[in-house]
C-alpha cells in the first residue's frame, strides 16, 4: 500500500510555505533550492506558487488527490517536514484534514494506514 501522501498533495496546494531564509543558503547548511523560493519578508522566504490565491507549490508534481508528490522531498523546507499526515502516528492532523477537505478529499482515517497482510 503506497503512502497516502503519494496520492494526495493537498497540503502543497493549499498552504503558504514560508521558512527562514537560511534554509536556502547552502553556506549555512540549507538544502532548499533557492531558485524555487522568493522573498516574503526580511527573515523569511516562501516557496514559489504558495502565495497565490489558489496556492500550488512549484515543487509539487502530479495531480492532487490522484498521484502527487514533492519534487524536492529530501530538500523540502522544515515547515513541510513538520506537517503530519492525519493518523500516520495515531493522532489526527488539523492541517492535513483542512487541506484535504479544501480539495474535495475525505480526511484520512486510521484505516488508511493499515498494511494488508500478504496471503
Amino acid at each position: 500500500m503506497p503512502h497516502p501522501c503519494l496520492r494526495c498533495g493537498a497540503c502543497c496546494a493549499f498552504f503558504r510555505v514560508a521558512f527562514h531564509w537560511s534554509e536556502a543558503d547552502a553556506a549555512l547548511g540549507g538544502v532548499v533550492p533557492p531558485e524555487l523560493a522568493e522573498t516574503l519578508d526580511p527573515h523569511r522566504l516562501v516557496m514559489r506558487g504558495t502565495q497565490a490565491s489558489k496556492p500550488r507549490c512549484i515543487a509539487l508534481r502530479g495531480v492532487v488527490g490522484e498521484a502527487a508528490h514533492c519534487g524536492i522531498y529530501e530538500h523540502r523546507p522544515s515547515v513541510c517536514r513538520e506537517v503530519e499526515p492525519a493518523w500516520e502516528y495515531g493522532r489526527p492532523s488539523v492541517q492535513c484534514d483542512k487541506a484535504r477537505l479544501a480539495h474535495g478529499l475525505a480526511p484520512l482515517a486510521p484505516d488508511d494506514w493499515l498494511v494488508p497482510i500478504a496471503g
